[in-house]
């Protein structure tokens, strides 16, 4: 071998052995940061001091939306970031906020308000009444007002099936409302006794569309799930499902594949598999601090800890401690 020829061997060893350095290192960083982001995705989310949240969503790049049951408003927050403003308390004629979900297709934020003044809780505006809104969802800016048509109605929850209609929950009547794409007002899509509330109870909560293309809808107390069928868009048989045990205060629903995240206000996180007309109920999670709703990023639950007895229930007065939105890994 030439002495040349030895010379760019050697240099040709020394930058294959500093390209395997610079590839280390480049890899060890890659997997320092990606633990960094997991820990990171899995840091709880503080909530304002004395925000009550009631529901929480979360658009496909990870960022996280939630209202507040007293003071309104809608905050968001980047997974291993500080939550802040989106829409403003009042906003759009808001008041208390309930429901929340976040639809990418019409790039909407869909929020549930509701006047509470009459259980202590005035909320920031003088709105009356039961609500759907819409807003923006790159800018918060208000898009749309439907009122729910009964004097009772409770506006509790969203769902938006394939073709774009979203379906909200009424907790003080049997009613399933409806709002096609481009739609001016709410219309009635179902309704039966099946879905009353019963005496000093209350009726629908949860809703989501199932894997099937069926619509799945909870009632709080007493707990209870049932199938609705959707057929060419109008509400079809509805059935009342067998649960594997019995439910508690059955809240909060967001389908995950052929499956379903189900908060119980009892302190669970559950994952329930409907077959035929049996739901097969499996405890994820147990003792959270009053959940009401559940979304998912990954492989992660984000559970809104809501802890309502504080404002409206048997430890009101009490102090709450703080509030989070929280994360339970999914196996």
């Amino acid at each position: 071998m030439k002495q040349n020829d030895s010379v760019a061997l050697c240099s040709l060893r020394q930058g294959d052995l500093l390209k395997n350095r610079n590839a280390w290192a480049l890899g060890a960083a890659g997997l320092i940061l990606l633990m960094l982001g997991t820990a990171r995705a899995e840091t709880p989310i503080s909530v304002p001091e004395k925000s009550h949240p009631e529901s929480v969503t979360a658009s496909s790049d990870g960022t996280l939306y939630f209202g507040s049951f007293n003071q309104g408003g809608v905050m968001k927050a980047a997974l291993g970031g500080k939550a802040e403003p989106f829409i403003k308390p009042g906003a759009n004629g808001s008041r208390s906020v309930l429901g929340v979900l976040a639809d990418e297709k019409s790039r909407t934020l869909y929020v549930c308000s509701n006047d509470l003044s009459g259980r202590g809780v005035p909320g920031p505006s003088e709105t009356k009444g039961a609500w759907l809104k819409t807003f923006d969802l790159a800018t918060g800016a208000p898009k749309g007002s439907f009122q729910l048509k009964d004097a009772k109605s409770f506006c509790n929850d969203i769902a938006i099936g394939g073709d774009g209609t979203a379906y909200v929950t009424d907790s003080f009547t049997p009613t399933v409302y409806s709002l096609k794409p481009g739609g001016t007002a709410l219309e009635v899509w179902a309704t039966d006794p099946l879905l009353a509330p019963a005496k000093d109870g209350v009726g629908l909560d949860g809703i989501a569309i199932g894997s099937d293309g069926q619509l799945y809808v909870t009632t709080f107390i007493p707990a209870k799930l049932f199938r609705i069928a959707i057929k060419d868009g109008k509400a079809g048989a509805i059935t009342e499902l067998k649960p594997s045990r019995p439910l508690d205060h059955a809240d909060a629903m967001r389908a995950i594949g052929g499956d379903f995240l189900l908060i119980e206000g009892a302190g669970r996180l559950d994952k329930v598999t409907v077959t035929g007309d049996e739901a097969k109920v499996d405890v994820i999670k147990d003792g959270l601090a009053e959940p009401v709703s559940v979304t998912q990023v990954g492989n992660v639950a984000w559970i809104a800890e809501g802890k309502l007895s504080y404002l409206i229930g048997p430890n009101k007065g009490k102090d709450p401690g703080p509030f989070a939105i929280t994360p339970v890994p999914l196996k």
